[in-house]
């Protein structure tokens, strides 16, 4: 395991400091805030901590609701909405200096049999073939180098591979709003079903708004041509998988309209499984 992935799965290791009350610390993204990942993560951990280890997470939906200040703790608090036969619910407010700056509603159901299709995983090439995030970046000589080391420990944890040009990469015209990535963690996780969701969560608001910069051929945060943040989020997990093995994050942007841009994604297992369905809006603004 790379000592970044360490230091990642301390982040979400929460201290319990009251029945249904958690403490995590925060560090800096690639722009000067709590990366949204990073919370979601976190609060998917304090909702599941309060849940029977055999009822595994199917679902969340979530509020960006302040921008998270790194320099301080987080306070999560779960309250425990409902206790079922076969679904558990839960609801998470993440608070600093007094004030909620995230809201995540989840739900967790035991094992059950039941009907069974899904749509095949779309055509990609093999992660192995791709370059390596450290690899692409370093090979633009248009961004800022610091810009560069931020995106890069930013990531440290995560081997992520794009399909094709990044936004960031190629700009100035615009693209198909489709975007493929694979990912994995630089490491083997322990065999906790919680810990590959939690991971997968985090991993899931790198790049998902990638796909609305591409259609407006925007290079974004990195080069500083729009400006945004992530307002909502939801995922549904639909089968097993592990975040340690290479997933496909197949991203699509169906709309963006009045300062808001929409990324609608399926994340799929490397033998073709889909494994979660994911959505999420953004601000995404041009700088006047």
């Amino acid at each position: 395991m790379s000592q970044a992935l360490q230091d990642l799965l301390d982040l979400l290791d929460l201290e319990q400091i009251e029945e249904n009350i958690f403490r995590g610390s925060s560090r800096s993204a690639v722009v000067p805030r709590v990366f949204g990942g990073q919370v979601a993560a976190q609060a998917l951990v304090a909702a599941g901590r309060t849940v029977p280890e055999d009822r595994p997470a199917h679902s969340l939906h979530a509020y960006f609701l302040r921008l998270g200040d790194p320099g301080a703790p987080i306070v999560y608090t779960v309250d425990r909405i409902r206790d079922g036969r076969s679904f558990t619910t839960r609801r998470v407010v993440a608070v600093q200096h007094g004030k909620p700056i995230f809201h995540l509603s989840a739900s967790f159901q035991t094992h059950e049999e039941g009907l069974d299709h899904q749509d095949p995983m779309p055509a990609s090439p093999d992660p192995d073939t791709l370059p390596t995030s450290e690899e692409r970046l370093r090979g633009y000589a248009h961004l800022d180098p610091e810009v560069v080391d931020r995106f890069l420990e930013a990531r440290a944890a995560v081997d992520l591979r794009y399909v094709d040009e990044p936004p960031y990469g190629r700009f100035g015209e615009p693209r198909a709003p489709h975007s493929q990535v694979w990912f994995r963690t630089k490491g083997k996780l322990a065999d906790d079903p919680l810990l590959h969701v939690v991971l997968a969560t985090y991993v899931s608001d790198m790049t998902l708004l990638d796909s609305v910069l591409l259609a407006h051929g925007r290079g974004g945060w990195a080069v500083g041509d729009v400006v945004g943040a992530s307002l909502d989020h939801a995922m549904w997990f639909h089968r097993p998988f592990r975040a340690d093995e290479w997933l496909l994050y197949d991203q699509q942007s169906p709309s963006a309209h009045g300062g808001r841009g929409l990324g609608q994604a399926r994340i799929y297992t490397q033998d073709g499984r889909l494994a979660v369905s994911v959505i999420q809006e953004g601000v995404v603004r041009v700088p006047r």
